[in-house]
Formats: structure tokens, C-alpha cells, sequence
């Protein structure tokens, strides 16, 4: 009898606590991702919805939705921010650049040199910049509200030999999307642009439609390219594989500034967790390719050089040729140079 009593005040007390959970919730906000739960953006959700959830103690609702449950791409998807069907999206430039094009000044290559340098750029000035931009030309209702981390780095990697400066690209067919900057990055580079589905693209290094591919090491690991003949990677690190969190604006504005400050520290946690989740897949993902016969170059600082050199004619392609390139690309050197000042400072403060 004791037992049951228990047993029926212990259910009681749940019904009771997820009804008053549920009463509590003055604010639900809907948050997608079209990856799935292995990705760098679940990570960052599920930081996100603790934190809100328990710094507005309970006013705050998260629900995440993986995959294309509300939306199938970028321009759907941020169209659904728009309207207010969605309150937060995540996209990476190629995404959002339909609406965006600037974006796509993360995809330069070789203007970020490490990691920390580029969290310090993302965390800083640069970023509510490009929401200040993406403000105006949305009418004010797509807000950036951050830019983390989805992958890691792009380094380039092929089937048929090691890439060790800029030469050793010649002729190589590697794989782009269809988008015109990374095609002209390869191009630059001497080797040919080659766009395929992702999709199809286990397949095509099988078969010899493309010898290369532009990807980080958690998706080479991941679609098992080395199955394929993806044998070598040159870890030139020619682009941070930036990603973007969008949210409705008048969602946000509509929120008590208490609220809203929950929710700017929410995706500063988020952003933490997508800087730091990358580098722990990686390692893993690095070891596995070794282990099965891969080859891993890294460039010497001279031969980084040269890469960079190679690809600048990207960097006045993308200036003349996206609208508000020549706005953010500024913005982004800036960000850049302070970033690399004071990043230094602090390095060689901490040598002494």
C-alpha cells in the first residue's frame, strides 16, 4: 500500500511539474538545423536550449527540429525566418548567399590563419556588422545572431597524388558546388572546377569524374571518401567553415530585454560549443584516416605563401562581382589585422 502511495504522489508530482513547466513557457521558440544530431549544429542546440531554458527559468521554451521537419534549404528556410514560422535557423554561407551573397566572404581563402585568430574575429565587431547588413537588405527581419563553427577547416584532398604547393594542382578535376567563388578559387589555383552533387560524389571519385574535393575531415571521414581512392589531404586551411545562426528580428525585439539578454548569452554558449566540437571530432576523424593508408600533408610556411599568392585573384573577383563585397571584405581584413595584433600581444605576453 506504502509503495503505492508513493508510486501515485511520484506521478502526481510529474503531472504537476510539467503542467506548471508548460504554464511557465511565455516565450517557444522553434530552432532547425538541416544536419542531424552528429552535427557540430546539435551541439550547439542542445547548449542553447539548456542554457535558455534555465537562465529565463522556464519563460524560455527551445523546441528543436533536425533535419528538413519545417524547411528543406537555405532559401526556404530563411524565408521561414522571415515570416516567423521559424525563430532560428543555422546555415553555412553557401546557404544563405542566394539572399546574402556577401556571406560568402567566409569562403575567401586564406585570410584567417588559425583558429584562434578566427574566433576572435567571429566573436567581435565583424559579425554585428554583417547583421547590420543582413538587417537592412532582409527589412529588418532576419537578425545574424551569431557565427560559429560547423566542421572545422576546407583543406583540399584528392585521389592521385600529394599537394604540396600550388603546383601540384595542375589539371587536377576537383569537386565544387555551383557557385561561382569556389570556382573561381580552383581555377586560381590551377586545377579544374568540377561541380557535383554531394551526393554523388563517393561515386564519382570511384569512377574518375572528379580526382579532388575542397571538404573538412569530419565529412571526408564521415561519407568514408577513403573508400573511394581520397587518399591524400593537404591541410592548407584555406577556408573556416563558418556557420550562421539566423532568428526572426521581431521575435527577439518582441522579448523583455531580460529575455533577450538570455537569449544573446544562449548563442554565445552556442557558439562556444560549435568553436570547441570541431576539434574534438576532428582528432578521432584525423586518426582514422592515417591509420587506413592516408596520406596528410601539412604546408611550411613558405608553401602556405604561395597559396595564398595563388588565390588572390579570388579576393578582387569577389570585390568587383558580389553585392556589398567590397563592404564586408573590408570589414573582414580589418577584423583580420585587429585580431592578429592583439591575438600576438597576447601570445607573447605569455611567452615571457
Amino acid at each position: 500500500m506504502l509503495r503505492k502511495t508513493l508510486q501515485s504522489l511520484t506521478v502526481a508530482a510529474l503531472l504537476v511539474g510539467t503542467a506548471m513547466a508548460a504554464q511557465a513557457a511565455d516565450f517557444t521558440l522553434r530552432a532547425t538545423a538541416n544536419s542531424n544530431e552528429n552535427d557540430e549544429d546539435y551541439d550547439g542546440l542542445v547548449v542553447f536550449k539548456n542554457f535558455v531554458e534555465a537562465a529565463s527559468n522556464g519563460a524560455i521554451e527551445v523546441e528543436i527540429f533536425m533535419g528538413t521537419q519545417l524547411c528543406g534549404n537555405g532559401a526556404e528556410c530563411l524565408q521561414g525566418v522571415a515570416d516567423g514560422t521559424i525563430d532560428i535557423y543555422v546555415s553555412t554561407s553557401g546557404g544563405a548567399a542566394g539572399i546574402f551573397p556577401y556571406v560568402q566572404v567566409l569562403d575567401l581563402p586564406y585570410l584567417m590563419a588559425d583558429d584562434r585568430i578566427a574566433e576572435h574575429v567571429l566573436s567581435g565587431d565583424f559579425t554585428r556588422t554583417m547583421r547590420q547588413m543582413a538587417l537592412e537588405d532582409s527589412g529588418d527581419t532576419i537578425r545574424l545572431m551569431t557565427i560559429g563553427n560547423t566542421g572545422g577547416w576546407r583543406n583540399f584532398a584528392n585521389t592521385k597524388h600529394r599537394i604540396a604547393e600550388p603546383a601540384d594542382m595542375a589539371g587536377l578535376k576537383i569537386r565544387t558546388v555551383v557557385a561561382d567563388l569556389p570556382q573561381e578559387l580552383v581555377s586560381a589555383l590551377g586545377a579544374s572546377p568540377t561541380p557535383i552533387p554531394w551526393a554523388e560524389l563517393f561515386t564519382s571519385f570511384q569512377t574518375g569524374v572528379v580526382e579532388g574535393s575542397k571538404n573538412g575531415i569530419t565529412d571526408i571521414m564521415g561519407m568514408k571518401f577513403p573508400d573511394a581512392g581520397l587518399k591524400y589531404i593537404t591541410l592548407d586551411g584555406h577556408a573556416y567553415m563558418g556557420a550562421l545562426w539566423w532568428m526572426n528580428n521581431e521575435t527577439f525585439l518582441a522579448m523583455p530585454e531580460d529575455m533577450r539578454r538570455v537569449v544573446v548569452d544562449g548563442f554565445y554558449a552556442l557558439q562556444q560549443a560549435t568553436f570547441a566540437s570541431p576539434k574534438r571530432k576532428s582528432i578521432e576523424a584525423y586518426e582514422q584516416f592515417v591509420a587506413e593508408g592516408g596520406d596528410l600533408y601539412v604546408p611550411t610556411p613558405e608553401q602556405k605563401a604561395a597559396f595564398k599568392a595563388g588565390a588572390a585573384p579570388v579576393f578582387d573577383w569577389f570585390k568587383a562581382n558580389v553585392g556589398r563585397g567590397e563592404e564586408i571584405f573590408d570589414a573582414l581584413t580589418t577584423a583580420v589585422a585587429q585580431a592578429e595584433a592583439e591575438v600576438g600581444g597576447a601570445r607573447d605576453a605569455d611567452l615571457n
